[in-house]
């Protein structure tokens, strides 16, 4: 009876080894939770396009923009955990996680990380007219001025917002919050004075630069940008240990099993690592990062819980 039950099982797991291996059968959707054009769409189409070539399935992109990335992310999370199904999002997934109270998912729970496949981080962008020239004049500044200066963001909660407020309780400075309907329209009132400070991706902040309609005073990440070496970090302005940085990842619906994530991640890695692949990112801005499974989530974890902190102390924490 031993024997046989063992038989059983063993049936019974065949056609999930069957379908691991084979992996992927049939086309494979990928969630991005913004709209089209931005980072995270334009990383998910050249991912796409390099998997639909390696697998020969196609793998195509579902954009479902909305409500700082709850819809998109939904729809991944409650999708069925077959590998048909992932999720290509921005770190601001974290940042939504740790602020609002309920959510249609648990990020945690309901998704299960592959790897963050890219990052590129935040600059520290003025307009023109503020007369700093660095981070510490921005401080010294705000300081000789307290709530006289304004910062944009692209909404209450978003990254930009956030990243800000991380600033001003890093360096001991009160700037007045001024939200916008997204980071397009908050780069448009930092280039035309409505606002004088602004937290924003650097390829937009590039753009901006290059045209003179703003003032790159520093990198948000660790290191400099590759883009603008003689740009200084925050960190290396006087704000020791800051760092804010976009990841762009990807996720599976929870109880997607380990064979298919193994060989998603695996897939994933050998395109960015390419010296194509990694000169094609690099040239638009990004980083390539291909960490683990295990490491992705320790990161993502830690993310939620730190921005939680941000956001409970700047009183922004959501019902």
């Amino acid at each position: 009876m031993k024997f046989a039950a063992r038989v059983l099982a063993l049936l019974l797991l065949c056609p999930v080894m069957a379908s691991a291996a084979g992996y992927p059968e049939k086309p494979v959707r990928i969630i991005v939770p913004t709209a089209p054009a931005g980072g995270a769409d334009l990383l998910a189409r050249t991912i796409a396009q390099q998997l639909s070539d390696k697998f020969k399935e196609q793998f195509f992109i579902d954009n479902r923009p909305g409500a700082g990335g709850v819809i998109g992310t939904r729809g991944a999370a409650s999708a069925e955990p077959d590998g048909y199904t992932l999720l290509l999002a921005p770190s601001s997934i974290a940042i939504t996680a740790a602020i609002k109270k309920k959510l249609p998912y648990d990020l945690l729970r309901d998704l299960k990380p592959i790897m963050v496949v890219a990052s590129t981080p935040y600059a520290l962008v003025v307009n023109p007219a503020l007369p700093v020239h660095s981070v510490k004049e921005l401080i010294a500044y705000a300081k000789a001025n307290p709530g006289k200066l304004n910062f944009g963001s692209a909404g209450v909660g978003t990254a930009s917002h956030l990243a800000a407020e991380l600033f001003e309780r890093m360096t001991g400075t009160k700037m007045t919050h001024v939200p916008n309907k997204g980071m397009g329209p908050a780069m448009l009132d930092v280039m035309s004075g409505q606002v004088s400070v602004l937290f924003a991706g650097l390829p937009a902040s590039l753009a901006a630069e290059k045209q003179g309609r703003v003032r790159i005073l520093g990198i948000a990440g660790t290191r400099r940008s590759h883009l603008l070496p003689n740009i200084p970090t925050v960190a290396e302005g006087g704000v020791s240990g800051y760092d804010v940085e976009n990841w762009l990842a990807l996720l599976a619906p929870a109880g997607v099993s380990d064979d298919i994530v193994a060989r998603l991640h695996d897939a994933v890695l050998a395109i960015i690592s390419t010296p194509a692949m990694k000169a094609k990112l690099v040239a638009a801005g990004f980083d390539p990062v291909g960490n683990t499974p295990a490491q992705f989530s320790a990161e993502l974890r830690s993310d939620v819980a730190n921005w939680r902190t941000v956001a409970k102390e700047a009183g922004i924490l959501q019902k």
